[in-house]
């Protein structure tokens, strides 16, 4: 059968942080696909504000390379198993990966996560064992360990006998020998056009295209990024749309564009093998298949992971809502959230009983944060629930989702790392120390016993740690008390702004979470109890003015620095009677009623329910 010989289709897979983007960006400046002259920024496939400032890739992105003869299509793919999607309906556009390993860490849960789904498409791989210029580089060991995770996951023979490209993305240079490293990356290109396969050229045969990721423009509305399968695509042809509900109904490409480095170029044809977008068809959907309407056949729809946890979007009741945020009805939030849907596939969002209320299902804590982080700087306000891990009913039997934890510790702080993942159901299946002074320990935990864990292992590791998990399978439910949070809370009995008196007069009852000056309401949670139980405090009180002058009345006083939390921080601190209010200027915590009589008639509602049962 003929091939394409001039194209090449990859997908880089990797952990988070292992150099993926950066290892892109080296491509396309040696490729000479830049100007000389052009400005270019590092990292330059991270789009989106968030991606660059909190260094990860969040949605996958394509760019085409020309090195050579030959076009080499890259998709730059997420690490965060949150983003496991993405990865996984990125293996139907390609024919090979790139698997990237950190030189010293090795292989570490996405590594594992992202290669299982590429073996599963049978993609030809290359390994690249990235940052080998680290002082600490341990090159021979890490290839025993890619190619014992290789084996694990029953990859085939043809499979087992993967090159090893050694680079370094950030120098921009490569080799096929551990010790001395070239110039350049012309071995990576090279390894790459000789090892992955070329596509199938049948383009004679009827068109099939699937839409593997979803972009969204104003002026062309869905935008459907996908691979041509078979047959050739034209500008203005019409076709058959086969929908995810098995319907089929006629449509026509109003534009087509190919790529070009990170540039979107309008092109009249494309043929199989081809990564193209298409823009004009309305109410497109990942999955669905673009064929001919003379010959429709449908390709497998691809499998989408389902969501893990869930968290419950509310519109903005409290006593300031309004006051900072643009976007503030039910109207408006419940418009945003349905458009998040159209391009991102995992997220599921569903309407409750109340109209102000719609329960919205992700991936993972990271995956919700970044939604609300997007909507925050986007100018809406709202408030979202504990977020809550999704059980399910499998076979009769209460099922909750596992995760495998690998977690990067100094000597000195395993025994007190350990002990705190005893609570939270941890089972411990691994440990190794590595010699340096640091330990790695796997575990495997209930998802549930991972929420508002990350605050409380920083703390006990004083920042060295570093911790990754990744699902892992639905296992049997392990009971009702895992993980959450054991303080109490203060909560403020008036409205009013906080006095330095105020905070001054309570210091001693826990950690407040606010400076002088700041706004509260009644009801609001200004600090964390340094007991089991929620207090009321009252933090807006004055200094009552006296004609008495104090012997004192000079004498500094000093404030206890607050502690500030980020949204991450936030969301994993709430409890079940609680919301975290986000606007685009603040995030509060706050009790869901608001009165502390109507909190105590609530919590005796609760008892007396526990009791019958």
């Amino acid at each position: 059968m003929n091939k394409r010989e001039a194209i090449r289709n990859i997908a880089i897979i990797a952990h988070v942080d292992h150099g993926k983007t950066t290892l892109v960006d080296k491509l396309l400046q040696q490729s000479g696909t830049f100007r000389e002259n052009e400005a270019v920024q590092e990292r330059v496939m991270d789009s989106n504000d968030l991606e660059r400032e909190r260094g990860i890739t969040i949605l996958a992105k394509n760019t085409a390379i020309a090195y050579k003869e030959t076009l080499i299509n890259i998709v730059d793919t997420p690490g965060h198993a949150d983003f496991g999607g993405e990865v996984e309906r990125i293996m139907k556009m390609v024919d090979g990966v790139l698997l990237l390993v950190d030189a010293f860490e090795g292989c570490m849960p996405q590594t594992k996560f992202v290669l299982r789904k590429a073996l599963e498409q049978n993609l030809t791989p290359v390994v690249v064992l990235n940052k080998i210029d680290r002082p600490n580089a341990r090159p021979a060991e890490v290839v025993d360990e890619v190619l014992e995770l290789f084996m694990e996951l029953d990859a085939s023979d043809e499979q087992l006998d993967f090159p090893v490209v050694y680079a370094s993305a950030l120098q921009g240079t490569a080799s096929l020998d551990a010790e001395q490293q070239e110039e350049s990356m012309e071995s990576l290109f090279e390894t790459i056009i000789s090892h992955i396969p070329s596509p199938i050229d049948n383009s004679e045969e009827p068109l099939q295209f699937q839409v593997t990721l979803l972009d969204y423009n104003d002026y062309l509305g869905r935008i459907a990024v996908g691979r041509v399968n078979r047959g050739k695509v034209k500008r203005g042809q019409t076709i058959a749309l086969m929908t995810r509900s098995g319907q089929t109904r006629s449509a026509r490409i109003e534009k087509l564009f190919g790529f070009q480095g990170l540039k979107r170029i309008e092109i009249e044809e494309a043929t199989a093998g081809d990564i193209v977008a298409i823009a004009g068809i309305r109410d497109i959907n990942i999955g669905e298949t673009i064929a001919d309407p003379d010959q429709p056949e449908a390709l497998p729809l691809l499998k989408i992971d389902e969501p893990t946890l869930q968290m419950t979007f509310v519109v903005n009741n409290s006593p300031f809502a309004g006051k900072e945020g643009k976007f503030v009805t039910s109207r408006k939030l419940q418009e945003r959230l349905f458009k998040e849907t159209e391009t991102d596939v995992s997220l599921k969002v569903t309407e409750t009983d109340s109209p102000d209320a719609y329960l919205v299902a992700g991936r993972g804590e990271l995956h919700l944060g970044i939604l609300i982080e997007n909507m925050r700087r986007e100018g809406y306000e709202l408030q979202v629930s504990k977020p809550e891990v999704i059980i399910r009913e499998i076979d009769g039997k209460k099922m909750e989702p596992m995760e495998r934890l690998l977690i990067d510790v100094p000597e000195e702080s395993t025994g007190s790392v350990m002990e705190s993942l005893g609570p939270r159901k941890a089972e411990m299946v691994n440990m190794t120390n590595n010699g340096n002074g640091q330990v790695r320990l796997e575990f495997l935990i209930p998802a549930r016993g991972l929420i508002g864990y990350r605050t409380e292992f920083l703390t006990l590791t004083r920042g060295y740690g570093i911790m990754n998990h990744a699902f892992e399978k639905y296992a049997p439910y392990i009971g009702a008390d895992v993980g959450g949070r054991h303080q109490g809370v203060l909560v403020s009995t008036e409205t009013g702004k906080a006095t330095l008196y105020g905070i001054l007069s309570v210091e001693d009852r826990g950690i407040l979470f606010l400076e002088p000056g700041t706004e509260v309401y009644e009801g609001m949670i200004v600090g964390e109890h340094n007991r089991d139980n929620d207090i009321v405090v009252n933090i807006c009180k004055e200094k009552h003015l006296t004609n008495v002058r104090s012997a004192t009345k000079d004498d500094t006083v000093k404030m206890k620095t607050p502690r500030s939390l980020s949204l991450e921080q936030a969301l994993e601190y709430l409890n079940d009677d609680e919301y975290c209010e986000i606007t685009p200027v603040s995030i509060r915590l706050r009790k869901k009623l608001l009165n502390k009589s109507e909190r105590e008639r609530a919590e005796k509602h609760r008892k007396m329910a526990l009791k019958s049962e």
